[in-house]
């Protein structure tokens, strides 16, 4: 068969590698890809938001899956505009992609359905979100309803830095429509952990949990980004909180898009917090997280083509979904200055010494020019390896990761600690 991945971040690359080792697949493309993803996959010249493009290319290419990594094209409608042209493709169409689209749909999804979460309030109007903020309790989370590429949540410590969130979103538009509403959210406390599962519209198969890093420095310092490192499995998920989060929490979530006429069919991301009153929602995402996904995809053992297969068949099942026992450790190398401004074009080197020392290297923000491999974003590569236990995915993951040069690199030494 012939297959096409859209997207051309980190996550895109763990999903090419685990497609270009099934037995089913022929022909394998990527729309844009990156040079990692080159090496697995023809890269074709469309962007990920181009959907008439694509659907084009699927049509005229005869691709027999397509596979949509990145949330834009979801929440845009890619799965309905494939559909409509008779194109077979995985992942949630509009109305069911409305639960990562918009924060205020999902809250309310929570609230209507008794699925544990943080406390909220809505705002359309920035004087009552500075209103209300003048006497909420502190610290207080800061949400822009729409899209905002990881970067719309803030978690104000403080009165001041709340107001200033506010104003960021709502008033300079920092985050254009998707800041025209936000979320005041009660701030919870405790280890974070990160469930992806399989959902075919009625049912919902976990796979092995995860947990990123999401600040930008080692101890949980600094702004949020999009993820400086995972780990799966994450400590803080027992069998026990595994059990009341499959049942509480995520099959009730696929029950409830059901009940309102927008079944999910892809992957669902659970954004959790075990707190002490036990495990509670902090977001949804509908597609694989990054790097979640660098560290999730490497684990499993069944071919993802037939896992995606029963998916879009609406039956899961009878899928038998297995994984490695191993643990996995994945270490972001971001450009200097990230999250915030940084420069591109430094030339990369050492990636097939890390490869050849025993570790995954995923290309997240490269490009390449004059057959060197450049940086052209702000987080470039993901360095993932697997051990018998943290330690030793850990020591591995940095062996590999020493190996690896540009101009302002950074990365945190603490992921998986």
């Amino acid at each position: 068969m012939k297959v096409l991945v859209v997207g051309g971040g980190g996550r895109e690359h763990a999903i090419v590698w685990k497609l270009a080792k099934s037995p089913k697949i022929d022909e394998l493309y990527a729309a844009p890809g990156n040079p990692g993803i080159g090496r697995l996959a023809t890269c074709v010249n469309i962007a990920a938001e181009d959907i008439p493009g694509l659907a084009e290319f699927a049509k005229k290419n005869n691709i027999d899956l397509t596979v949509v990594g990145p949330e834009a094209p979801l929440v845009a409608g890619i799965v309905d505009e494939f559909k409509n042209r008779g194109l077979t493709v995985f992942g949630p169409d509009k109305a069911a992609a409305q639960i990562e689209g918009s924060k205020i749909f999902s809250k309310n999804l929570m609230k209507k359905y008794n699925i544990p979460t943080a406390d909220y309030k809505v705002f359309e109007d920035p004087n009552d979100a500075i209103s209300c903020i003048d006497t909420a309790p502190m610290p207080i989370v800061v949400k822009a309803d729409g899209l905002a590429a990881g970067k719309g949540v803030i978690i104000a410590p403080d009165r001041s830095t709340a107001k200033e969130a506010v104003k960021t979103m709502m008033i300079d538009k920092a985050f254009g429509k998707s800041g025209s509403r936000i979320v005041l959210e009660e701030y919870l406390e405790g280890p974070e952990v990160t469930v992806l599962a399989f959902c075919d519209g009625k049912r919902a198969v976990p796979m092995v949990s995860s947990r990123d890093h999401k600040r930008v420095f080692d101890n949980n310092k600094g702004p949020n980004t999009g993820g400086m490192g995972a780990v799966s499995p994450a400590p803080a998920y027992t069998p026990e909180i595994a059990e009341i989060v499959e049942r509480d929490i995520i099959q009730r979530t696929i029950d409830a898009m059901a009940s309102e006429g927008a079944p999910f069919q892809g992957v669902l991301y659970t954004g959790l917090m075990i707190t002490k009153n036990g495990p509670k929602v902090l977001e949804y995402n509908c597609r694989f997280g990054d790097p979640e996904a660098q560290v999730v995809i490497p684990r499993l053992k069944t071919d993802l083509v037939e896992v995606m297969q029963a998916v879009i068949d609406g039956d899961l099942t009878n899928a038998k979904i297995e994984w490695k026992s191993e643990v996995a450790v994945c270490v972001v190398i971001a450009s200097g200055g990230y999250p915030g401004h940084y420069e591109t074009g430094k030339v990369i080197s050492g990636l097939d010494d890390a490869e050849k020392n025993g570790s995954i290297v995923f290309h997240a923000g490269t490009a390449e020019k004059d057959g060197k491999i450049i940086t052209a974003g702000g987080r470039v590569l993901g360095v993932t390896a697997l051990g018998k236990d943290v330690d030793e995915a850990r020591k591995l993951a940095y062996e590999s990761v020493s190996k690896i040069r540009f101009e302002g690199m950074h990365y945190r030494k603490d992921i998986g600690l």
